[in-house]
């Protein structure tokens, strides 16, 4: 596993974190990242045809066991942040409706702005790397 990558949380730590992660989406206090360097995002979204709905319904059904790691932020000016990496294995359709189960990618930043918590849906695709659960 990469020397960056941090698995040290029990599972409370990992249950108390996604709790904010819900409330914000209940809340609406939360964004998939979009911009021209998250193509991949886009593409897995376009490819299996996600709506709002059911991206919500994917992140409020996050658990502890599809807890990865964590990771600092290597952006310039973000240093500070933790990353939170997630890959849960969800059943989606394909165009041809067919369905099949897909290992997601999440990677999710947690900010604490004037007007509360906020969840940051930086990654939002198919797995692409190895990972390794912390709790299963």
């Amino acid at each position: 596993m990469n020397l960056y990558y941090n698995q040290s949380y029990s599972r409370k730590e990992i249950a108390n974190m996604l709790t904010l992660v819900q409330e914000c989406i209940k809340c609406g206090m939360y964004t998939i990242s979009m911009n021209a360097n998250r193509q991949e995002n886009i593409a897995f979204i376009n490819e299996y045809n996600l709506r709002s709905e059911k991206i919500k319904e994917i992140l409020k059904n996050l658990t502890v066991e599809d807890f990865c790691h964590t990771l600092q932020n290597t952006k310039a000016g973000y240093e500070n942040e933790v990353l939170y990496v997630f890959v849960p294995q969800v059943r989606l359709f394909e165009a041809d409706g067919e369905g099949v189960v897909v290992d997601i990618y999440i990677k999710i930043n947690m900010l604490d702005t004037l007007r509360g918590n906020r969840t940051v849906v930086i990654s939002f695709h198919k797995r692409n790397k190895p990972i390794q659960y912390a709790f299963k």
